[in-house]
């Protein structure tokens, strides 16, 4: 048994790591500060008694006694992150040293969660773990872009300086069970729209691309890393299966069998064109292979919502 901090904890992917985490019979300290974190999506684990809660932001330092830290605090959504860009660039500067020096003072290890986003709009497709991104560094979206190249600047001059013992996961576009149904990522917008026969609005002409992950298999890619001896990354994590959004759209009208239509808006600046993972890295040192078919996954997401609407 190990005692591990997660922090953003509460959240859509957090939530699903705490679970696995208690399966795997340790002990497991959610850290939120339930910005888009919400206590449904961890009431069902309050009754163990391994599972412990603290409310909590990580801009503020704190004191814990761990062995492995994932950091998964911050808004992924562009909706959520631009609310506040200021807040989210202090997340992924203050809070990520915040988490490294507890990480010093505990000699824990601690994994990052970055992101494709590191990648900007590329120019390298499919994106592997060596290219450097094409990143607006004064755009909407580099509060969270340039914050998690920030967070992975400061992992690895922990690692150099202090001999920290890090881990940085790179995090394509994940899917299903408790995503929120206002964080404006495209498949939750869709399963919504769908659900209530409205327009499904896209965003574009439709053509660019994405990766879709389902969050299952997304844990079992931290967790793997976390716990690979002599390998830090960066490392790519997602499903190398590549969607338009308008296939994407059409698959969803499809299993939900709605009426709904499809329209069109003008496209958001510095929205990237085409994204999907070179995951030989992943595979090679981790092991790692999604397993989640993307119609599987996605009728999976389409019950909760269902549950939530």
């Amino acid at each position: 048994m190990k005692n591990i901090l997660v922090t953003g904890g509460a959240g859509f992917i957090g939530s699903h790591l705490c679970e696995k985490l208690l399966l795997q019979g340790n002990h497991v300290i959610c850290l939120d500060n339930f910005f888009t974190g919400s206590r449904k999506n961890i009431e069902h684990l309050m009754d163990n008694k391994e599972f412990e809660l603290i409310r909590h932001d990580i801009i503020e330092p704190i004191i814990l006694e761990v062995d492995q830290i994932y950091n998964l605090a911050c808004p992924a959504s562009p909706i959520h992150y631009q609310y506040n860009a200021i807040k989210t660039i202090k997340t992924n500067v203050l809070g990520v040293t915040n988490m490294l020096d507890l990480a010093d003072e505990t000699k824990a290890r601690i994994l990052q969660a970055s992101t494709s986003e590191v990648y900007g709009d590329p120019t390298v497709h499919p994106q592997k773990e060596t290219y450097w991104g094409n990143v607006n560094p004064i755009g909407l979206r580099s509060c969270y872009d340039e914050g998690k190249r920030v967070a992975e600047a400061l992992m690895m001059d922990y690692h150099r300086q202090h001999k920290v013992d890090i881990r940085i996961i790179r995090i394509f576009n994940t899917y299903g069970p408790r995503m929120a149904k206002n964080d404006g990522r495209v498949v939750s917008n869709f399963i919504i729209q769908a659900l209530k026969n409205e327009d499904i609005t896209i965003y574009g002409d439709g053509l660019q691309t994405r990766s879709f992950c389902y969050v299952d298999d997304l844990v079992n890619g931290m967790v793997a890393l976390m716990n690979k001896e002599d390998f830090m990354g960066p490392v790519n994590v997602g499903n190398d299966g590549e969607y338009t959004i308008k296939d994407l759209a059409e698959i969803i009208i499809d299993l939900t069998g709605s009426k709904s239509k499809i329209i069109y808006k003008p496209l958001p600046s510095d929205d990237p064109a085409q994204r999907r993972p070179d995951l030989t890295l992943a595979k090679e040192k981790l092991g790692y292979e999604p397993v989640v078919h993307v119609r599987d996954g996605l009728m999976k997401t389409i019950e909760y919502f269902k549950t939530v609407l």
